[in-house]
């Protein structure tokens, strides 16, 4: 392939937007596919239909430049490019735990018979094993290129919040690839993070498909794990978070991703773990992942148990009760609410019948859609006015730096459950607040805390009678 090669971007979600612009600021010629014709309109326009924070800059720029573009057509994205990338979704099956890949089937089997010269197909769906082996025989058979149109797998590692960096700086760039013109042509794509020192990673597509979803599962054990932990803490009385940082300074285990608290959500780890042990029982291999649906389970139970700390925060009942929300979303950086534990733990304790007004810098429009009977604020102080309890949900910077003692002049009790352990809890305390936390000392019900005394009293009067005879 002489001279830079043309890009399509096949899927226009946070993936696919953030790939196209990006790879358009490197000074690619590249051109957005989406079925929705109402999403591309858009985004020709300029106009991110979704918050990421400094990826409207980029898409303004391309589109400005002439670099970037967007269309409906498959036939012009065709004859356009001499690289495909599919970023469509991969979303959960309804009524199973496996992946939907119609999006990524639909998208291939539009694209493949207009293939009519060489050129590169590469996936970065999320995608179960086994996925780009049968599509990778599919596509020379299909397209009338033949052989000349090639499978490759190029996984993402895109964080919501954070996808320009991602894209741009990745930690690494895994090529699965079958042939040296493949990996030759992801080389001339990725050029300039390769030359900044990115490391490139070349293995076969079976393995690269492999590698999202193994760092996802991972990355949810990690996670499922210290949150079991901060169980167990409440239990003992010991402190989740300095568990967490002793846990992370050996380096076997790292502290990235040990961070206590609700659990995670979004659109990506939920789906992806419940995915990999479908196909896995697929495949005769369900033993071996059973243990994701204990890590699926644990993380369920997070959301469950924040419900019930802001109960017992509340003196017991949530009926009646008002209640502040600060976040929705799933994670700071977004507006997404897929499977969003803040979400989810909001409409439950309304459920319940407390009254909930609810604050998020981003999300706020995406949940009206979804709970339109939440009440919404405008503020950190209107979600805070007159509540009987404070949740923290998401860990927005702007929740951290509220300051106590304005919030203590708002509400009708000074109760907070920061459930992502985003505050200064001293600092709290120190103006008065009743501070709970999952994990932290103080926030273990009653009876537990109960139990947690006679047990220490046993063991003390076990010591004393030990010394005694020593004596």
């Amino acid at each position: 392939m002489s001279g830079r090669p043309r890009l399509t971007v096949f899927g226009t979600g946070y993936l696919g937007t953030a790939h196209a612009a990006c790879l358009a600021s490197l000074g690619f010629e590249v051109l957005g596919v989406d079925v929705d014709a109402a999403r591309a309109s858009a985004l020709q326009a300029g106009t991110l239909p979704f918050y990421e924070p400094g990826l409207e800059p980029l898409l303004r720029a391309g589109l400005h430049g002439g670099r970037l573009s967007f269309t409906t057509s498959y036939p012009d994205a065709a004859e356009f490019g001499n690289v495909h990338f599919i970023c469509v979704g991969t979303p959960q099956r309804p009524g199973s735990g496996g992946a939907d890949l119609s999006q990524f089937e639909a998208c291939f089997a539009g694209l493949a018979p207009l293939l009519r010269r060489p050129c590169l197909v590469v996936g970065k769906s999320t995608v179960p094993p086994g996925t780009v082996a049968a599509y990778g025989q599919r596509l020379p058979a299909i397209a009338p290129a033949g052989p000349g149109a090639e499978l490759a797998w190029n996984p993402e590692f895109l964080r919501e919040g954070h996808a320009v960096g991602d894209t741009l700086r990745p930690d690494r760039i895994v090529a699965g690839v079958r042939s040296a013109r493949a990996e030759a042509t992801l080389r001339a794509v990725y050029a300039e993070p390769l030359a900044a020192g990115i490391p490139f990673l070349v293995t076969d597509p079976a393995t690269a498909e492999m590698v999202k979803v193994a760092a996802n599962a991972f990355l949810a054990t990690k996670i499922s794990f210290i949150n079991a932990m901060a169980e167990l803490c409440e239990m003992t009385g010991a402190d989740v978070l300095s568990l967490a940082g002793a846990l992370g300074h050996d380096r076997r285990i790292g502290a990235s991703g040990m961070r206590p608290g609700l659990g995670f959500g979004g659109g990506c780890l939920p789906k992806d773990i419940r995915a990999l042990a479908a196909r896995a029982a697929e495949l005769g291999a369900g033993e071996a992942l059973e243990f994701l649906h204990d890590i699926d389970a644990i993380n369920q139970r997070r959301r469950t148990r924040v419900v019930d700390l802001a109960r017992e925060a509340a003196g017991g009942r949530l009926e009646s009760r008002r209640v502040g929300v600060l976040g929705v979303a799933f994670k700071p950086g977004s507006d997404d609410i897929r499977d969003s534990p803040a979400l989810e733990v909001a409409a439950r304790i309304q459920a319940l019948g407390a009254r909930v007004a609810v604050f998020d810098p981003a999300a706020m429009d995406r949940a009206k859609h979804v709970h339109p009977d939440l009440e919404y604020a405008g503020s950190v102080l209107g979600a805070a006015r007159d509540a009987d309890v404070l949740l923290v949900l998401t860990e927005w910077p702007e929740f951290a730096a509220a300051d106590p003692e304005v919030l203590a002049k708002t509400v009708a009790r000074q109760v907070v459950v920061d459930a992502r352990h985003a505050l200064d809890a001293d600092a709290w305390r120190a103006c008065g607040w009743d501070y709970r936390a999952p994990g932290r000392p103080g926030s273990a019900p009653p009876a537990r805390t109960a139990g947690i005394r006679l047990h220490q009293a046993a063991l003390h009067e076990a010591a004393a009678g030990f010394l005694a005879a020593a004596v």
